[in-house]
């Protein structure tokens, strides 16, 4: 077979195509993105792909298609899991028919994510078994094996990738398809399938027994495999995922016995290895999950220094952790330029939200998206993040407990694609119990964080066909909102009005400002502005807005030709008329 250079994301989109699979659905989140891209860039009319609007809606339309019978592949980052965590537990108890695999893509260090949660947990938390690649080729092969094992134990199987896995590129040997023929139908089995407290006691017990099963899998499973076994009693290690790689990189001889299949985890063939080998290192990312579970059944092992708890591993920590020792702090390097933090792109429409939230001084609950750079220097104006849709609930919690005249100050940040995730119960909330609340929806019509992916209002699914287009507006107005305005977010003062007049209103008011984000077409012709240096009083107001295309140059501001986005926030600000437009044939 020839080889293929692939990325973890690209390789189980893949297996996923080769092993059969009739749909692929998820919601995207870095590092997870891509599988689904990858998986419909295939253009394969009998496979089924769509973008849900969170997590947890796809994992229902997962389990739904699972139970006629269909292979599906489900994919979220680590944090959707939480969303989607009320189907998965029930879902181990039904079970599934056909095989279906979820995909959780971790974020250790943080890279695009709010948290780094160790979804191991989630494996012995819902009772499902979980498998976890440490290369491109093993995404792929543990992709192919997800599948077949979840049909032979009727259950979901957990797939565990890491951004380090989900993005690095190794040579790939994929498999000749094997042609899956089976008829896709409901087989009614109401014991089964609804899960009342009555069937759901009996689903228990045939949960147990699952597990008892899988837990004899893993004792005998080449998922789990020694590499250099050992001769003398010595040390070995104990690692899944990309520590072992990087076990592999600094200690090439050691002992190592590899986890593949993370939960269950082989506890017998653990305790023959540390017999054997003697002192047992366990290298993991985050969590101590692995060595939590080694000691609870007995087996001496010594894990990582609390200082390596956080962050990804590299070869250098994993050296430290073998020698017992505790982190290190990172090495200053004088020859690297100083970092740059992220923000808004050069013309964003939420820079001028953002310019009116600072202006007025308001309390701004926000959200995951782009907008969330809103909380850096030198816009400054977002006050909370926690999760998606919590902006809203957020700010109707202080709304309900501040005093009067502070509860006026309160507006709740949330993007479009974001609002159809997570946002739709808390504006139910704000108007079944009577907020007077201001929610403003930054519709920059994509879901742009993660690169651009379609929703519910963009009229387009992930396979590029047409679909209905979701106004989010409209959708305010339909559950109660009687104060919706919908404004380009270019026009600061019509803004700047628009949200005095909703914040003196003694009712819920939303206000969609709608901007198409500049990425979505980069060759859109745009207006060009300058700045007359006579003219300019170097006052910096226009500076303070933090567009990248603006640039403090000794005593004089100039604007960038190549980085300026024709916004014309800065004209709109400059009260010297230093700024005026450039005309441009381009």
């Amino acid at each position: 077979m020839t080889k293929e250079l692939l990325s973890g994301n690209e390789a189980i989109a893949l297996a996923a195509a080769r092993s059969n699979a009739k749909m692929g659905t998820g919601y995207p989140g870095t590092p997870s993105t891509e599988i689904l891209e990858t998986l419909a860039g295939f253009g394969r009319r009998d496979i089924v792909t769509r973008w849900a609007p969170n997590e947890k809606v796809a994992l229902e339309v997962g389990i739904g298609a699972a139970f006629a019978g269909a292979r599906v592949l489900v994919t979220m980052k680590h944090v959707g899991v939480n969303v989607a965590a009320d189907p998965l537990f029930t879902a181990a108890y039904t079970g599934v028919r056909g095989g279906l695999v979820l995909v959780t893509a971790d974020d250790p260090g943080m890279h695009s994510s709010q948290n780094e949660q160790d979804n191991r947990n989630y494996a012995a938390f819902s009772c499902l078994p979980m498998l976890e690649p440490s290369s491109s080729q093993e995404a792929y092969d543990f992709t192919r094996r997800a599948f077949g094992l979840s049909e032979r134990f009727e259950t979901i199987v957990i797939l565990r990738v890491t951004t380090r896995i989900c993005h690095s590129k190794s040579l790939v040997t994929p498999h000749e398809a094997k042609r899956l023929d089976r008829p896709y139908r409901f087989e009614r089995d109401i014991a089964r399938y609804v899960m009342v407290p009555g069937n759901a006691r009996k689903r228990h017990v045939v949960l147990e027994e699952r597990i008892a099963k899988m837990a004899g899998y893993a004792e005998t499973t080449d998922l789990n495999h020694i590499v250099n076994r050992p001769v003398l009693p010595k040390a070995g290690v104990l690692a899944s995922g990309v520590a072992y790689e990087y076990v592999r990189e600094v200690a090439p001889n050691m002992p190592v016995f590899k986890i593949g299949m993370s939960w269950p985890l082989p506890l017998r063939r653990i305790e023959a290895f540390q017999k054997t080998c003697g002192d047992l290192v366990v290298v993991e990312e985050l969590s101590d999950f692995m060595l939590n579970a080694v000691r609870a059944a007995g087996i001496p092992a010594r894990g990582k220094h609390a200082s390596f708890r956080q962050g990804e591993l590299n070869p250098d920590r994993v050296e430290r952790i073998l020698a017992g020792e505790p982190d290190a702090p990172p090495p200053v390097r004088l020859d690297l330029p100083p970092p740059r933090p992220p923000v808004l792109c050069p013309g964003c429409g939420h820079r001028s939200v953002f310019a009116v939230l600072k202006k007025l001084g308001l309390i701004a609950t926000g959200d995951i998206g782009c907008y969330t750079l809103g909380a850096l220097p030198p816009l400054t104006n977002l006050d909370t993040c926690i999760c998606m849709g919590a902006s809203i609930g957020n700010a109707l919690g202080l709304e309900r407990v501040v005093e009067a005249t502070d509860s006026k100050q309160i507006v709740a940040v949330i993007g479009d694609s974001t609002f159809f995730h997570s946002g739709l119960t808390g504006v139910l909330d704000a108007v079944y119990n009577g907020s007077h609340g201001v929610l403003l929806i930054l519709d920059n019509r994509t879901t742009a964080m993660t690169g651009g992916q379609d929703h519910p209002g963009t009229g387009r699914r992930l396979d590029g066909r047409p679909a209905r287009e979701i106004d989010p507006a409209e959708v305010c107005r339909a559950m109660g909102v009687a104060d919706v305005k919908v404004l380009d977010s270019y026009d600061r003062k019509g803004f700047e009005e628009a949200l005095k007049d909703s914040l003196a209103k003694d009712d819920y008011s939303v206000i969609v400002c709608r901007r198409p984000c500049l990425l979505l077409d980069r060759k859109a012709k745009r207006d060009k502005y300058r700045i007359d240096a006579e003219l300019c009083k170097n006052c910096g107001a226009c500076l303070k807005m933090g567009c990248p295309a603006l640039k403090q140059m000794e005593e004089r501001v100039e604007i960038d030709p190549i980085l300026c986005a024709g916004c014309g926030l800065c004209f709109d600000i400059c009260k010297f008329n230093a700024i005026s437009k450039v005309e441009t044939d381009d």
